[in-house]
């Protein structure tokens, strides 16, 4: 990072620390986001670390946040990227549940179709190229303020993360919109992205989530052990603006076995492809 100055701290997550940095050489504000190694930290985690680097600098489109170098020095892995103005999904769900009118507490259904649509776009991009992103959420997708298009951040974090979680058992992440083969440590693929997604989807369609575990290790171990089981209830009996059409799709793309979902990005796009035009 020798030629980025940090400036003030962005944000801040299970996953790490997002500064905001001036980029001295094109004299430009971007977003740094910095992982701190593990105290167990391997050679593996380090290979990988810089094979998805390459990968995911040759990621182009609109729909994913542009990484314009990605590093390592002795005690971290950091990105550099662009800083996007605006909010990340989880803020603006959050804030929205604060509204006193019922109506206006949730993102209204069309908004929730285009934006996940968008996100399955970039995602399926990201497969076809060979890049599993293994970390989906609200808080890594960003709301571009005058465009109101959401961008995927994070890419190339989660994979390095994935050997660290296979040579120290620990498991890190975000348990809410993890995959339940990748909580029981097997091989994941672009379905566990489609699983983050339509958990995704149901929470930006309800705000809040009818979880059998709100504490994040009892998720995890549910989700190891009777991974059908992590919603007491079904999408349209937490909302009405969840039709019986809409929950299928939810179901389906949050099935517990990864051959019950969709198989690929577009096959789920296209569910809320036809789903929009019956609107």
């Amino acid at each position: 990072m020798g030629t980025v100055t940090l400036l003030k701290i962005l944000g801040q997550g299970s996953n790490g620390v997002v500064f905001v940095g001036f980029q001295r050489t094109l004299k430009r504000q971007v977003a740094v986001k910095i992982l701190l190694k593990g105290p167990g930290t391997s050679n593996t985690s380090r290979q990988l670390f810089h094979q998805e680097a390459e990968m995911v600098a040759a990621l182009n489109h609109p729909n994913i946040v542009p990484i314009y170098e990605m590093g390592e020095a002795d005690d971290c892995y950091f990105q550099v990227m662009q800083l996007v103005k605006g909010e990340d999904l989880e803020t603006i769900i959050t804030d929205r549940l604060k509204n006193p009118l019922p109506t206006k507490r949730t993102i209204p259904v069309d908004d929730c179709v285009r934006i996940v649509r968008q996100l399955l776009d970039a995602l399926g991009y990201a497969h076809d190229e060979g890049v599993i992103h293994q970390d989906i959420k609200p808080a890594n997708t960003l709301m571009e303020e005058r465009s109101r298009r959401p961008l995927v951040a994070d890419f190339g974090i989660a994979r390095t993360l994935e050997a660290e979680i296979r040579d120290t058992g620990v498991i890190v992440g975000s348990p809410l919109y993890m995959a339940p083969e990748r909580v029981n440590q097997q091989i994941s693929d672009a379905r566990s992205d489609i699983y983050s997604a339509g958990v995704m989807l149901f929470k930006m369609l309800v705000g809040t989530l009818p979880l059998a575990e709100h504490d994040p290790i009892q998720l995890l171990v549910r989700k190891s052990r009777d991974p059908a089981s992590i919603f007491t209830k079904k999408p349209s009996e937490v909302s009405s603006a969840v039709d019986s059409d809409m929950e299928k799709i939810i179901l389906t793309a949050t099935a517990a076995e990864p051959r019950a979902r969709y198989q690929t990005c577009r096959e789920f796009d296209l569910a809320l492809e036809d789903y929009r035009a019956q609107m």
